[in-house]
């Protein structure tokens, strides 16, 4: 049974698989959900924390995509990442610019508080290295809110609601790229939701089967559309180390 997960906000960001395998390499289980995931679905999944992924979309825009604002009353704690953090800002009373020019860069901050998020990782007044990609900045934080990090420009590169344990980076700590991204990650998953890290892939296997034999009775057979692909293949060996024999694959040659 999985007791602990973390729920991705999934905004269209390219780095949103990433972001999940981040998580899952801290043997913590995670899921990817759309951004537009009603709270009562998030409810159900009962997440010891959610991220919000990136996106090259403006909050500002009539076509902007975003979640609900009532995610952040949730009492769950909440990291967004780039996009994710204007989401915040935007929803929550703050302001968001559009940039002069795009970054895609690497880029040193200076951190100004010592959050969970950075604890151990850059004392005060320490430059980190971090790759930034955004299109809009951060003008004005919401209410509540403090600035725990700004780039060598001085625009904001992070802020912290710790009452709420909310907490949101301009920049990308999954990439390699960004040094010591992955304890930045680690943090918020141990530090800020209290995770102990003890999923595994192997225990999630032996859950997929216990939830295949559920759905499919003794009596019954199930067929698998199997194209060779990595998404059917793993499908097919999971249905069949659940059934055995009482699965038929046919193969679907998709051009």
């Amino acid at each position: 049974m999985i007791t602990e997960k973390i729920l991705i906000l999934d905004f269209g960001g390219q780095y949103t698989q990433l972001i999940a395998r981040r998580v899952r390499e801290h043997k913590v289980y995670c899921e990817i959900v759309p951004y537009n995931t009603p709270l009562a679905e998030i409810r159900k999944h009962n997440p010891k924390g959610i991220i919000l992924s990136g996106c090259g979309a403006s909050v500002y825009d009539q076509r902007g995509l975003l979640c609900e604002r009532e995610l952040f009353d949730l009492g769950i704690p909440v990291l967004g990442i780039d996009y994710g953090m204007q989401v915040i800002a935007h929803l929550l009373g703050g302001k968001v610019k559009q940039a002069r020019h795009a970054e895609c860069r690497h880029t040193d901050i200076e951190v100004l508080l010592e959050t969970p998020l950075f604890q151990g990782i850059a004392e005060r007044k320490e430059r980190l290295s971090t790759w930034m990609s955004q299109g809009d900045y951060l003008l004005q934080a919401p209410p509540g809110f403090k600035i725990s990090a700004v780039s060598g420009n001085s625009k904001p590169a992070a802020m912290v609601e710790t009452r709420k344990k909310l907490f949101a980076v301009q920049f990308h700590p999954e990439v390699e790229y960004t040094a010591r991204g992955k304890e930045i990650i680690a943090n918020f998953l141990f530090k800020i939701c209290g995770l102990k890290g003890n999923w595994t892939m192997e225990s999630f296997i032996e859950q997929m089967e216990v939830n295949i034999r559920a759905r499919v009775s003794p009596d019954e057979k199930a067929v698998c559309a199997l194209s060779g692909g990595v998404d059917s293949s793993v499908a097919a060996m999971l249905v069949h180390k659940a059934i055995g024999g009482r699965l038929t694959c046919i193969f679907v040659d998709h051009g």
